[in-house]
């Protein structure tokens, strides 16, 4: 697989201010979903808590991307996106930085996703995610409204983990 096909090309700068490159997590599934604080689908934080307490250990890395691209439905202010998934949902997975997820302004890594999977399957809403295979091969897109414990998501999780490593 050339470097192109790859989500391990790609780097987040996360809420933490740090900088994490995708390829960090070569050998792991990895579920990247862009949020927002203030959407009628938030509750899917609890929902996507229970997915990474769940597979951390067998090696799921779970990946939110605050964004404010629909609705207007997320923070402004970074610390408050933190106060807010600490205080609320107790998340322990890693958030990045705001970014966008659609459009030209799109972070780089959802440039690629978007164009892999074409229009009909790119985030058209909140909590849209994306599954990227130990190799950074973008396995699969759920939409928004599929939740992050639905039997397609844990299944396709599953078959990635059971994988061997390349």
């Amino acid at each position: 697989m050339n470097s192109s096909d790859s989500a391990h090309q790609f780097a987040f700068t996360m809420i933490t201010g740090d900088t994490k490159q995708l390829s960090d997590y070569a050998g792991h599934p990895v579920l990247i979903v862009n949020t927002a604080s203030k959407c009628g689908l938030t509750p899917q934080y609890a929902e996507l808590e229970a997915l990474y307490k769940k597979y951390a250990e067998l090696g799921l890395v779970v990946i939110g991307v605050p964004s404010d691209n629909f609705g207007g439905q997320e923070y402004a202010e970074e610390a408050e996106v933190v106060a807010f998934t600490q205080d609320k949902f107790h998340i322990t997975f890693p958030l990045t930085s705001l970014n966008d997820v659609k459009g030209k302004n799109a972070h780089p890594f959802y440039q690629w996703a978007n164009k892999k999977v074409g229009l009909l399957s790119a985030p058209k809403w909140n909590f849209h995610k994306y599954l990227i295979g130990k190799n950074g091969e973008l396995v699969a897109s759920f939409g928004s409204t599929t939740s992050p414990m639905s039997p397609k998501i844990t299944e396709a999780i599953e078959d990635i983990l059971k994988e061997d490593s390349k």
